[in-house]
């Protein structure tokens, strides 16, 4: 047997501890590069405040950079001057509020009328100038969606102004028009300097300038000045149902306000793309986000604007404009002019002014009207920082995300497939951690909402400090999105590696390290998952706001495969780096922040007239809405930013000083410091004398209710009128709107006369002949000489009905009911009617029962009506003076005058 030798034998012996020793040597080599995997607490907040300044920038500069308003000196003849603009605004809001049948309304009539025919005495020599003052008929609008669906809008004698400015020379110029509207009319409310003297003023302005320059156009521009918009889009109807320019029309531009200067933006456009791609190359400061679109067809702003008469009745495209600085002072005393930033009608008048001259000589413009466009054809469309607008086209935005998805599943299922069974478990964790960063983000901040109502005087107290909201849902949400990070970012890194495909031994240092790094890697990954379920949901729906899904994933996903990717399994991790965040949020932030921003300040504003129906809604529901849309921006927007935050040294200072900010804010509420409203931002309220004939005995009562949510408590004790508040007192009268109010326990006999009470009288109730065997009756019924009322028809029993205006039998039948009913409404059809001094004050309404009727249905009035009168009572007159100076008469379509009178017809009459 052979020996071995002694020193080869203790080499042999020693060649374990020596390959021990080495693997050791390699782990403590690999400990150093990646065991300091926290970065400098320093360089994330800085990165931090970085994001915050850069998205209040593109903010500022995108949504508060306003043009230098020009004399008219500096505009010249055939340019846009804001100063001789805001002297028509001046002009307008002394006559003070101007509702329809108003006298003033009649003087702001005239003052229009005179400023266009100023604009016919200066024109170009080869421009024809034709101003019609158009009466209208009566009338009956009936809109199939938005805020009127279901109710038929009746109107008489409102009157518009019409100013047609087209070349002499041009034989088509009169059957090709574009139109431009807004309206006079305000409110009771308010004298509407923005909402909408500012729109009349720009189209006064622009009727000047377009009148010097229209010689060379191929086209007409018909300017619409007309009445009765807020009384249910009536003028708009009136002028394309009865004015004969109306069959020339081709395209249509309707100008509003949402509250009171800033930029005038698109937030509808369409449904063909035609006009919205002109304005984008006209428009020297273009304005749009078909964000806004999305949101106000949806329904989830409750408004209407004359475009959907124009869009729906008339089958025509075109744009719609609106102001939305400032939207708390919408519809209320605040309105005023002082609130109109200079520069706002300047970037207006300059886009309207180079769009009109564009398309006015344009030879393409659309001569068929364009509402049967497809979905696919429609465009999309939205500014960057107000100095370029992007447009596409809804096909190319498909074919465009559905390559994105595709492309993006397929990288996806490549990685899953070489990284195995544990990148499937990562993609799965990564989509629980932007869950929990939902769930955990809404829960947090929703939890505030709820505790408001209890610890201050009003559920929304930051309606006059908007700023307030960064403590009170900003801090919580993110709070909370740190929270679901961390639950996911503990659930990944005890899962099982893909780094570790080689068997090396490594230590527990080491592994653990490993472990923390992929983690934050997934996380930041998870924001690609989560961008890319709500671009396939976009696409999949439609929605032209899915550009911003687009935005969010793919420059991120740039930045990551150039900075951080790597399809090799073995290669560990590192630290993600800063300039990969960075360069993914560049991009996104630039084209989403200021809408981001400007979004969540209008919902704030809205808060003022967030209850539709005063006591309808629960006081929470309004800082419910705001937090969770704040919890969404939260989440959508730094999933890329907190998966950075879990390495940080930081972590436990930015939870800490969160925690504190949000205590201080709740703190700072219920000490009552900050008052919710202001004298600038007021409170919306309704004080009304109600008279109610409707039972044997008439009752006559003051009632003050509130469109912003909370009681009205402090309120009534403040005005010492011995009101009584609670819900006991709502009055169930169709669109009276008060299903929480406070009532005067005092009689309020004085200020209204018997002759205004309405009366419902039946005239003829007999059967139908033959084999129609319904009951039908005739109601005689005289308003009390107001020229504004709603009457409720009980479609549950009523199946059809006509209603004749005036009561001589040459008068004309004005409406067929389709037995719809009005949404909001159980079981009502509401006719909503409005119309000028010479309007019909008797009318004849036909009514045809449904057969079998069962009689216990009967038993409630087939008819209510409520007569409104523009006209302060003693009893209010004392009221108003005692009300809060933060407190506002709020004015809508709907809403019953100072004085409201209420009747209804039993079926036993």
């Amino acid at each position: 047997m052979r020996k071995r030798h002694p020193k080869a034998a203790s080499d042999s012996a020693s060649e374990p501890s020596s390959s021990s020793q080495q693997t050791d040597n390699n782990n403590d080599v690999l400990d150093k590069k990646v065991v300091d995997v926290r970065r400098s607490g320093k360089t994330w907040f800085s990165v931090l405040i970085l994001i915050i300044y850069s998205s209040w920038a593109v903010y500022n500069h995108q949504h508060g950079n306003l043009p230098r308003p020009l004399t008219a000196k500096q505009a010249g003849k055939r340019g846009f001057s804001e100063i001789q603009a805001m002297k028509h605004v001046t002009a307008l809001t002394q006559f003070g509020p101007h509702p329809v049948s108003s006298d003033a309304l009649l003087h702001a009539l005239e003052y229009v009328l005179a400023e266009v025919e100023k604009v016919k005495e200066t024109a170009h020599v080869d421009v024809d100038v034709n101003v019609d003052f158009f009466e209208s008929k009566s009338g009956v609008n009936r809109l199939v969606g938005g805020l009127f669906k279901g109710k038929s809008l009746v109107y008489s004698d409102i009157s518009h102004i019409v100013v047609r400015i087209m070349p002499k020379y041009e034989s088509e110029a009169g059957e090709n028009a574009i139109l431009v509207s807004s309206h006079i009319d305000t409110v009771f409310s308010t004298g509407g300097a923005g909402d909408c003297s500012s729109c009349v003023a720009v189209m006064l302005e622009l009727a000047r300038s377009v009148s010097q320059s229209a010689h060379g156009f191929k086209n007409s521009v018909i300017f619409l000045f007309n009445t009765g918009e807020e009384e249910g889009l009536n003028g708009a109807h009136s002028f394309i149902t009865q004015h004969p320019w109306s069959s020339t029309v081709r395209l249509a531009i309707d100008l509003e306000a949402m509250g009171a200067g800033g930029k005038s933006a698109i937030f509808q456009a369409g449904p063909s793309p035609w006009a919205i791609e002109n304005f984008a190359m006209a428009a020297k400061y273009p304005s749009g986000q078909i964000m806004g679109q999305d949101l106000f067809t949806s329904g989830v702003i409750k408004s209407a604007t004359d475009f959907q008469v124009y869009k729906e009745v008339a089958g025509l495209s075109g744009l719609d404009f609106a102001f939305a600085d400032n939207t708390a002072v919408y519809h209320t005393k605040n309105d005023k002019i002082e609130l109109i930033k200079p520069g706002s009608l300047q970037h207006l008048g300059e886009n309207m002014l180079a769009f009109l001259l564009r398309v006015g000589s344009s030879s393409d413009l659309p001569k068929d009207k364009t509402l049967e466009t497809s979905s696919s054809d429609a465009a999309i469309y939205f500014d960057i920082l107000g100095k370029y607008m992007v447009v596409y086209r809804q096909n190319f935005a498909t074919m465009m995300y559905v390559s994105v998805i595709m492309q993006s599943m397929l990288i996806w299922v490549m990685s899953c497939l070489m990284g195995g069974y544990p990148a499937l478990v990562s993609v799965m964790l990564s989509c629980l951690s932007f869950i929990l960063a939902w769930i955990f983000s809404v829960a947090f901040s929703v939890a505030v909402a709820f505790i408001l109502p209890w610890i201050s005087s009003s559920p929304v107290p930051y309606a006059s400090y908007p700023l307030m909201t960064i403590g009170l849902f900003v801090s919580p949400a993110v709070l909370g999105s740190i929270s679901g990070q961390h639950l996911a970012f503990s659930f990944l890194r005890k899962k099982p590696s893909n780094r570790n495909s080689n068997n090396m031994e490594l230590s527990p240092t080491l592994r653990d390290n490993l472990a923390k790094l992929e983690a934050e890697r997934w996380l930041f990954k998870a924001g690609f998952i989560q961008w890319f379920v709500l671009l396939v949901f976009g696409t999949y729906y439609k929605l032209g706001s899915t550009y911003l899904a687009l935005v969010w994933l793919v420059p991120p996903a740039f930045a990551y495969g150039l900075l951080e990717a790597t399809l090799t399994p073995i290669r560990f991790p590192k630290p993600l780096k800063l300039a990969t965040l960075v360069i993914s949020l560049a991009v996104p932030l630039l084209v989403s922040a200021g809408g981001f921003i400007r979004l969540a300040g209008t919902l704030i504003g809205m808060l003022i007239r967030f209850d539709r129906n005063p006591g309808g809604t629960p006081e929470w529901l309004g800082n419910v809405v705001v937090a969770v849309v704040i919890a969404t921006f939260v989440s959508l927007t730094m999933v890329y930013l907190l998966a950075y935050i879990h390495l940080s040294g930081s972590k436990r200072s930015i939870v800490t000083a969160l925690c504190i900010i949000t205590a201080l804010s709740l703190a700072l509420v219920a000490s009552g410091f900050l008052p919710a409203f202001t004298e600038d931002t007021v409170r919306a309220v309704n004080v009304v004398h109600v008279v109610d004939a409707s039972g044997e005995e008439q009752a006559s009562f003051i009632s003050l209710s509130s469109n912003t949510p909370g009681n009205l408590n402090v309120e009534a004790e403040q005005i010492r009128e011995g009101f009584s508040c609670g819900r006991e007192n709502k009055v169930d009268f169709v669109s009276f709107e008060a299903k929480y109010s406070c009532v005067s326990k005092k009689d309020a006999e004085v200020g209204w006369d018997k002759s205004d009470v309405p009366v419902l009288r039946v005239v003829n109730d007999e059967k139908g002949r033959g084999d129609d065997e319904r009951r039908i009756m005739a109601v005689s019924m005289e308003t009390g000489g107001s020229s504004r009322w709603i009457l409720g028809i009980d479609m549950e029993v009523v199946e059809d009905f006509t209603l004749q205006v005036g009561e001589e039998e040459e008068d004309e039948e004005l409406m067929i009911g389709r037995g719809e009913k009005s949404s909001g409404e159980d079981g009502w059809h509401q006719i909503q009617f409005s119309g000028g001094k010479k309007a019909p004050t008797k009318f004849v309404l036909k009514l045809y029962q449904k057969k079998g009727v069962e009689k216990k249905k009967m038993q409630r009035p087939v008819l209510k009506l409520r007569t409104d009168f523009d006209r302060i009572t003693p009893q209010v007159q004392r009221v108003l003076e005692r009300l809060p100076t933060y407190c506002s008469q709020f004015g809508k379509s709907t809403s019953p005058f100072t004085l409201a009178f209420l009747a209804s017809l039993p079926y036993t009459k």
